[in-house]
């Protein structure tokens, strides 16, 4: 990876007192942002039970191939233990991603354009 625009940028945000979790996802993710994403999420999970998550992606370009089977052996590990997902992107592959994660998680999924992310946040800390 010695392109700096394919390098993974991961930003965490602990929000509600940890019941819900925002990921800020630029570049392409590979298996080694997993070491940064997974340990905050398990600790949520041992303090509350379930969470929520709200993923913001700019400028996110995908998954390296160990990191899409990191995410995919993350999903299965944590099936019922996140609660709702707003996935908030830039791109129409974006919202394809927000369809095609559905059957990989009991959470309730919702895809909101970049625009509407105060929409999402109200969603994710919504009943």
């Amino acid at each position: 990876m010695n392109d700096l625009k394919e390098m993974a940028r991961v930003g965490l945000k602990e929000l509600n007192g940890g019941k819900v979790l925002e990921v800020q996802l630029g570049g392409k993710l590979a298996s080694e942002d997993y070491e940064q994403l997974v340990p905050t999420v398990e600790r949520l999970v041992n303090e509350h039970g379930t969470i929520r998550i709200l993923v913001e992606m700019h400028d996110f370009h995908g998954w390296t191939p160990s990191a899409l089977w990191q995410d995919i052996k993350f999903d299965a590990k944590h099936f019922n233990d996140i609660e709702r997902v707003a996935m908030v992107g830039e791109t129409g592959w974006q919202h394809g991603m927000a369809v095609f994660c559905k059957p990989f998680t009991g959470a309730n999924i919702r895809y909101f354009d970049r625009e509407s992310i105060d929409e999402a946040r109200a969603w994710i800390a919504g009943p």
